[in-house]
């Protein structure tokens, strides 16, 4: 390609100049730039980022790639920068990167770049901009969303992380737009909690995070949990911080929305609650929950299936919302009965138990126009499964 500027979307694309090496050295000395683009110097100096500038960025336009400086329409304050490189010309195909300063991030300017120049490529010849990131980068994920990008399944092990002496390699998320695809951000199934939490002033639901391995991990190793787990195994530490890790990845993509009840008061907490979005072709979903001890009994479960059961309803194509329980968790059934669910029968051997067995499931569905009132007015729900991995 030749070098070329481009000012869109309230940014502009300029080639890379020496007075952004300290900026550029910022960025790539911040946690989340060296998590994310292993293989930089430690520390990552001036020097090493004027070497990139003057080398690197001339190299890339040198090999039908691209690098540009996303530099603020105003200022020219350099923001980021995002490039092209990997091109398979008998594929036309091509590869985008970027990253951004940290005090950058959140504006919108990863999402305008992305656009930039994907445009760029698409209309340079290009009929394919593949764009891979960590399955835990949830703010690269969202970019590509953003930005019209699909995503297409994970390339296993396309990464190769240099670590001291040994390597590892970690799988990557596939996203690619088209040069047919449509116009504006991705559709979501399960779109982004309003203002990003919900509550009714007793309880809280926020989406579950990497923070929250330690919480999850104490509540999902307690045996009654492991007990109506799918499958009734206790789960590892490195097993639960992926799934932390991993979640904000799954909402994204519409499979699951994983959520911790707090307390609305202290905002401890309290317990998981899951949406399972398994059957999004005729509009079903499976939720289940599980809590602390120190907070059972309190009409929290109920709440927050409420909560959420609304939220579904209202925002998304699901139109029936089942739970499950064990035939002899009377407890759960009757949370089911009281929250507005329906039993609908039993599964014979439906979910695997201990020791090769199978275990039986008391199925319970909710519909929007169900009866789900509880006097105030509301739909309500629960659920009596825990969370399934």
């Amino acid at each position: 390609m030749e070098p070329v500027e481009i000012t869109e979307g309230g940014i502009r694309l300029r080639l890379l100049l020496p007075d952004d090496a300290p900026a550029v050295a910022e960025a790539c000395n911040d946690p989340l730039t060296r998590r994310f683009v292993p293989g930089m110097p430690q520390p990552y100096t001036v020097a090493d980022a004027m070497h990139w500038i003057t080398e690197g960025s001339t190299a890339a336009w040198a090999a039908g790639g691209a690098a540009w400086a996303i530099a603020d329409l105003a200022s020219d304050e350099l923001l980021g920068c995002v490039g092209l490189s990997r091109a398979v010309p008998e594929r036309r195909q091509i590869e985008i990167g970027y990253w951004m300063v940290p005090r950058a991030r959140g504006r919108g300017a990863a999402t305008a770049a992305t656009v930039a120049a994907t445009g760029h490529a698409l209309r340079g010849g290009f009929d394919r901009v593949e764009l891979l990131t960590d399955e835990a980068n949830i703010a690269s994920q969202r970019v590509a969303a953003a930005a019209g990008f699909t995503h297409e399944g994970v390339r296993r092990g396309a990464a190769l992380r240099p670590a001291d002496d040994t390597a590892t390699r970690d799988d990557l998320a596939v996203w690619a737009r088209l040069a047919g695809d449509p116009a504006g951000p991705t559709p979501r199934a399960l779109p982004d909690l309003p203002g990003g939490a919900l509550t009714d002033g007793v309880v809280r639901l926020r989406p579950l995070g990497p923070d929250d391995a330690e919480f999850a991990y104490r509540l999902q190793s307690l045996p009654d949990v492991v007990a109506t787990s799918v499958p009734p195994v206790i789960p590892t530490r490195a097993g639960i911080e992926t799934q932390c890790a991993l979640a904000p990845g799954k909402w994204l993509l519409g499979r699951r929305a994983d959520l911790v009840i707090c307390d609305a008061a202290t905002r401890a907490p309290a317990g998981r609650l899951g949406l399972y979005h398994q059957e999004p072709e005729i509009g079903q979903a499976m939720i289940g929950y599980s809590m602390l001890p120190q907070w059972r009994g309190r009409g929290y479960p109920v709440r927050a299936v409420r909560l959420l059961a609304h939220w579904a309803f209202d925002n998304t194509t699901i139109a029936r919302l089942i739970a499950g329980t064990l035939p002899g968790n009377t407890g759960s059934q009757r949370v089911l009965e009281r929250a507005g669910f329906t039993r609908e029968g039993l599964l014979r051997g439906r979910l695997p138990g201990p020791d090769g067995t199978r275990i039986d499931d008391v199925q319970y569905a909710l519909l929007p126009t169900g009866p789900a009132d509880d006097g105030s007015g509301q739909t309500t729900l629960g659920s009596a499964s825990a969370i399934r991995p």
